[in-house]
């Protein structure tokens, strides 16, 4: 059995899990909105449902969060950080990132895109909100699995 500093992270860096998302969820503060974006992910994958409320805005965090055991994420693919450079003093604290995940839910195959806002108070970044749009896939056996592995699907994440 592999151990979290063995395993890649789930986030998709190629870095073991206790040297990249997983120190962020043993309480280090995420450095930057991508960090925490891909951090949350992680969270998402491994059922941290405690630290996606602990990085959550209060200002939008629900209640609860329950995990779905029905969700299986796959893949994590950043498209896009808003650059700094184009904010004014007021919005410095602002971070936007778009962002696609791919899940299997029930056999079927699914793709989250979303451009989430982060703030960064109390010396760290919260996520605030997103605007998510998910798309149903139907992948062919032969395409390329959504996990990032550049294997084939029906070789790879087909269960």
């Amino acid at each position: 059995m592999m151990s979290l500093m063995e395993k890649s992270c789930p986030c998709g860096t190629g870095l073991p899990t206790e040297l990249c998302c997983g120190r962020y969820h043993h309480g280090e503060p995420a450095p930057t909105p991508e960090a925490l974006m891909r951090s949350r992910y992680s969270a998402f994958v491994l059922g941290l449902t405690d630290y996606l409320l602990a990085t959550w805005h209060i200002s939008t965090r629900p209640v609860e969060l329950l995990p779905d055991p029905h969700t299986q994420w796959k893949g994590l693919s950043i498209i896009k950080e808003a650059p700094d450079l184009q904010k004014t003093p007021s919005q410095a604290d602002i971070g936007y990132i778009h962002f696609r995940a791919y899940f299997k839910e029930r056999a079927r195959w699914h793709r989250l895109e979303e451009n989430s806002r982060f703030v960064f108070e109390q010396r760290r970044w919260w996520y605030i909100d997103g605007t998510p749009e998910v798309m149903r896939l139907k992948p062919r056996r032969n395409d390329p699995c959504f996990c990032g592995s550049s294997r084939k699907l029906k070789l790879c994440c087909k269960e």
